[in-house]
């Protein structure tokens, strides 16, 4: 008998209909003889209802209190698919993230995970029964509060408990079939990518794309454990995540595994800063200082008459407040000229493996974008990654021509979104 655990977001167990739907596949994985665990996002927008009341009490909540507010909404989750599966006469068992042993940081808000002890949810399966855990939360080895992960965070705390368990495999269900070489909303003919890297899905995690989340596929890489993300609403196979080889590679593997884009930056850029040693360093000091995350960064050639450059760099829109108020503060200290904020920008990554052994993917990239008439403001690469920033009305533009360029495009739909949120 294998242990599998199923990770289920909030798309998928949106209403009661959608809680009975999945207590019957985990029934159906258990009759197949596997021990199961099952860990559960909030129902639908609960958490951004519970967010948004609090907002309407209080300008800044305090983070503590938070993270017990936040947590409610997986609690009914999970409780209501135990009743749910308890219906098909097969006991469940419902768990907190504390109950179920997740132990982390005191982080509020943004906790991580320092230890799971699962002995509760395994002496659970030794009886023959399921585990319904509560994602998202955890609680601190300090003080005894509860905390939360982040968004994203159930993916985290399923990857972590697999691991901890010695699972078979961490099955990550939402509402679509797994992971695609572009969103389906602006690549109809977007493929189903049946087989990639955590290397490579680390990269499209990271620049944009939203079906599995950074920190949970980081933790599976840590720690081996393999993701299979597929939707709740069909039975259609999905996506494997494995850096294990395959028995039969084939002799073409794909060069481009998929095109991940990203709305959510904007670009800061300060101009006529002196050229001398330091500037460079003292500018990303005081932004880092206000704890913004850094993406891309380019330096101007400097202007041989005057001594001077521009510097631009990309940042997530949420932490350009904080990086522009940083940089204003030093401006007499450095004596750039002006400070521009454009938020108008977004980023398209094309993402491979393959592009370790194969010349020309950034000519045939940037080709693809001049013949669709978008012009490129910054560019970024990695070793299987080229990123490059362009106007954010071009994005889709940009997506849909390199989509076609790399000979990504299905020949019929393969991408289906059941319930309408791709989470």
């Amino acid at each position: 008998m294998t242990l599998i655990v199923q990770k289920f977001g909030g798309s998928s167990v949106a209403d009661a209909e959608s809680i009975a739907r999945v207590a019957a596949r985990i029934v159906a994985t258990k009759k197949a003889g596997h021990d199961v665990v099952a860990v559960v996002s909030a129902m639908g927008d609960t958490t951004d209802d519970l967010v948004d009341l609090a907002g309407r009490l209080s300008s800044r909540p305090p983070t503590r209190e938070m993270d017990i507010l936040l947590t409610a909404g997986e609690r009914i989750s999970m409780a209501l698919l135990a009743i749910a599966i308890s219906e098909h006469g097969i006991e469940a068992k419902a768990f907190t993230g504390q109950q179920a042993g997740v132990v982390t940081d005191d982080t509020y808000g943004n906790a991580r995970i320092v230890e799971v002890t699962p002995q509760r949810l395994e002496n659970t399966l030794s009886h023959g029964h399921v585990a319904i855990v509560a994602g998202f939360q955890g609680v601190t080895a300090t003080t005894n509060d509860v905390t939360t992960l982040g968004r994203g965070g159930s993916d985290t705390t399923a990857v972590a408990l697999a691991a901890a368990l010695g699972a078979e495999v961490c099955e990550i269900y939402s509402d679509v079939d797994g992971l695609f070489t572009a969103d389906p909303r602006i690549v109809p003919s977007a493929r189903k990518v049946t087989r990639i890297t955590t290397e490579e899905t680390l990269e499209l995690a990271a620049h944009g794309a939203k079906i599995l989340h950074l920190r949970a596929v980081e933790y599976a890489r840590r720690y081996g454990v393999t993701l299979h993300v597929r939707s709740s609403f069909s039975t259609e196979q999905g996506t494997i995540v494995t850096d294990e080889e395959q028995e039969a590679e084939t002799m073409e593997a794909p060069i481009i595994s998929g095109v991940a884009h990203d709305r959510s930056q904007g670009k800061v850029t300060v101009i006529g800063a002196p050229d001398v040693p330091g500037t460079a360093a003292r500018i990303f000091e005081v932004v880092a200082a206000r704890g913004c995350n850094i993406d891309m960064i380019v330096q101007n050639v400097s202007a041989a008459e005057t001594g001077l450059t521009d510097v631009s760099f990309t940042l997530p829109e949420a932490e350009a407040a904080d990086a522009r108020e940083a940089l204003r503060g030093i401006r007499d200290e450095l004596g750039f000229a002006d400070l521009v904020y454009n938020e108008n920008v977004g980023k398209l990554s094309l993402v491979g493996a393959g592009m370790r052994s194969h010349p020309g993917v950034s000519a045939r990239l940037f080709g693809s974008l001049r013949d669709a008439g978008i012009n490129i403001e910054m560019i970024s690469t990695s070793e299987i990654r080229l990123s490059v920033i362009v106007r954010s009305d071009d994005l889709e533009n940009a997506v849909r021509a390199v989509h076609a360029a790399f000979g990504l495009d299905a020949d019929e739909v393969e991408a289906v979104v059941y319930g309408g949120t791709g989470r």
